[in-house]
């Protein structure tokens, strides 16, 4: 699973970049010493790990496989514990089984959790979206659209079956004319009559390119004199109006959006660790950079800042040197 950005924005700027003197069997042979006898060594486990790319890690198991007839996770589950155990487990699953992994437990037992269903459908690309669906399809022998609609309602459920497809336009291309027709058809869907007509707002944000989508915003705020995020505010509520609202904020500024969901993640009472993991571990290649400047600019601190503030020991240390 690549990350090639999302068409029609700039390639992000990422924190952890290819290693260029990548030697798989030398960090095979390191991650093996850190582990073997008595006790281990975090740091080297750190320093290998936090510091290639998903890519260069699953080298690293084969070549740890190849050397030891031993599987990597498995040895690196049984030498550490706790958050840091998770987050290095989630660095060395493969992208798309990641992301397959989170959302099947965000489908799976008491309650849904909404939030990574709209944290990942409403950002993901269609090519990134159809290779989770294959990689849920083969791990869970079960269809993940089937699964997202046992396990959610009304709009809402409308709304991942439409996004789980990963039908989206990806044109470059913005028709201003038509931007201006959907602005129209989304006025009349909601503030212009009694009650919201869903369906419109479903169609026109889960099918229309990125760059189209900007364009239709604009349009509708010139007509409106207020932004469409407001309208969605006025219009909806709850788990719709929450993935709705991604989509607004990923076409607008995905930085931003993933800058708030780090915040979330650290701000108030407990750590939401397994959000923090999954933006960190997911986006460390991507544009975790990008992430770091509009987390300043919106919270005023650093992201290193919080996220010193809000954990502890080499799970700290795991994930500064991912966003480092």
């Amino acid at each position: 699973m690549s990350y090639p950005g999302y068409p029609g924005y700039p390639q992000g700027n990422p924190t952890v970049r290819p290693d260029p003197a990548f030697n798989p069997r030398q960090d095979a042979e390191v991650l093996r010493k850190a582990m073997k006898g008595f006790g281990t060594d975090e740091k080297a486990i750190i320093n290998v790990i936090c510091k290639r790319t998903n890519a260069q890690r699953q080298e690293i198991a084969v070549q740890f496989k190849t050397l030891y007839g031993k599987d990597l996770i498995k040895d690196l589950k049984s030498e550490i514990s706790g958050r840091f155990e998770d987050l290095i487990v989630a660095l060395m699953t493969p992208l798309p089984q990641f992301y397959a992994q989170e959302i099947h437990d965000a489908l799976s037992g008491i309650g849904t959790d909404e939030d990574c269903l709209i944290e990942v459908f409403c950002t993901l690309n269609n090519h990134e979206i159809r290779t989770v669906r294959a990689a849920y399809e083969s791990m869970y022998r079960s269809s993940l659209e089937s699964d997202l609609a046992g396990d959610t309602s009304g709009h809402f459920k409308r709304l991942m079956r439409s996004l789980c497809t990963g039908n989206r336009d990806e044109s470059y291309a913005v028709d201003t004319a038509a931007a201006q027709r959907d602005a129209q058809a989304l006025l009349r869907a909601g503030e212009l009559r009694f009650g919201t007509d869903e369906s419109v707002f479903n169609a026109v944000l889960c099918s229309r390119s990125y760059p189209q989508l900007r364009q239709i915003f604009a349009e509708y705020e010139r007509l409106t004199g207020h932004s469409f995020a407001k309208a969605i505010k006025n219009e909806f509520s709850g788990d719709i109006e929450a993935g709705l609202l991604a989509i607004v904020k990923s076409v607008c500024s995905k930085s931003e959006f993933f800058a708030e969901r780090l915040h979330d993640s650290m701000a108030g009472l407990g750590t939401k660790d397994r959000t923090l993991i999954r933006v960190v571990a997911t986006r460390c290649e991507v544009d975790m950079q990008d992430i770091k400047q509009a987390f300043s600019a919106k919270y005023g601190k650093s992201l290193e800042s919080f996220i010193s503030g809000d954990t502890s020991g080499d799970y700290k240390k795991a994930l500064l040197a991912l966003v480092e």
